[in-house]
């Protein structure tokens, strides 16, 4: 944003005020759909004390180009939360020409709110997610040993635990495809949905994406966390698991086995590849602008402003972003996971992403948290 538009804005800024409350709103719990995280039953009702703040109020709003994250607001203005119709009809009506229209409509319609834990901790935790891009293979073959599975129709074979699944003949006939490291499909099963890079009979590369669809309903345990108390593993990063694999052939299912969580997937064609993943809103998310949330506590579509700071970076992040996805990890008030996008770089920010976080929640003038 331009200097002088950050000058009117500020200026706007300092003719407006907000009343202040500190209501305590239980919400009613709801289970996480498609996750950053592998997708777990919620547990209690998440209760947050939601205070209504001036705009001023919100750090460094004015700094962030909020044209970058437009696309996300419309995409979910496509699925709007009862309250929402008629501010996404306008947004999408009057579209806004730069960043300081935008800010000057979201300022104009909507209404900021501070997000604090029941006890009033404002200050609670950032974490990133990504999509991962795998080779993959259509046979078994060579290295690639390491089978995706759709999701059995047979309730009773969903439920198998990992250990008994490995080898199963009645899975043979559920594989999508098959990966060349056991600790990438561990991660696709973590992060939800990917992008399997193929190769058809003539050669031609082919990318496509697999989604969540569904579980076995076994508890998560971590093969990391598992391996490191036996003293067997040092870097626990995902390159520290693989190169681990690598080293440790006869071991790798054993330890895989530990974690009898499966993840079920469906594949997907790609038509546009600058298209991530729909999360729980069902709609597409966007690097850098959507978060997962606690469904209980945030409803899904609501703009949030984000202060964070920048992955292993004192650097502060302030940045309007979108809540359109849950994950069974993040639960609480003041808790958001960050999609970062697809590939390699994705995965190394969401991997440094883990910092302390505050959350501001704007809603529609006239609706209540």
């Amino acid at each position: 944003m331009a200097w002088w538009a950050r000058g009117a804005l500020a200026a706007i800024l300092g003719t407006l005020a907000a009343c202040s409350s500190p209501p305590l709103l239980p919400r009613e719990p709801t289970a996480p759909a498609t996750p950053g995280q592998p997708p777990v039953a919620a547990p209690a009702v998440a209760v947050a004390r939601w205070v209504a703040v001036d705009w001023k109020d919100l750090p460094g709003w004015g700094g962030d180009d909020l044209m970058a994250a437009w696309p996300a607001l419309l995409a979910g203005c496509q699925r709007p939360a009862p309250g929402w119709a008629e501010f996404c009809a306008r947004a999408a009506l009057q579209p806004p020409a730069d960043a300081l229209e935008a800010a000057l409509l979201l300022m104009k319609h909507l209404r900021a709110w501070r997000l604090a834990a029941d006890g009033g901790d404002t200050t609670g935790l950032l974490t990133g997610y990504f999509e991962p891009q795998l080779t993959a293979s259509r046979t078994r073959q060579g290295a690639f040993q390491w089978p995706l599975h759709t999701l059995p129709a047979d309730p009773a074979l969903r439920r198998l635990p990992r250990r008994d699944i490995d080898g199963h003949p009645r899975f043979a006939a559920l594989e999508l495809a098959f990966l060349d490291d056991p600790f990438a499909l561990l991660q696709l099963q973590i992060q939800g949905s990917g992008r399997l890079v193929t190769r058809d009979e003539t050669g031609a590369e082919r990318i496509s994406r697999v989604a969540f669809a569904g579980h076995n309903d076994q508890p998560f345990e971590s093969v990391a966390k598992a391996l490191l108390a036996r003293g067997e593993l040092v870097d626990a990063s995902w390159k520290g698991l693989s190169d681990w694999a690598r080293r440790n052939p006869a071991k790798v299912r054993d330890a895989l086995a530990v974690n009898p969580r499966v993840v079920y997937f469906r594949e997907e064609a790609l038509p546009d590849a600058t298209q991530g993943p729909r999360g729980a809103q069902g709609v597409p998310l966007t690097p850098g602008r959507s978060v997962a949330i606690d469904r209980s506590v945030i409803a899904l579509g609501t703009p949030l402003w984000l202060e964070s700071t920048e992955p292993l970076s004192p650097t502060p992040m302030r940045r309007l972003v979108l809540a359109q996805d849950t994950g069974g990890a993040i639960l609480g008030a003041v808790r958001a996971d960050l999609f970062w996008g697809w590939g390699d770089e994705a995965g190394l920010q969401a991997g440094r992403t883990k910092q302390p976080l505050r959350l501001w929640a704007l809603l529609p003038e006239g609706l209540k948290p």
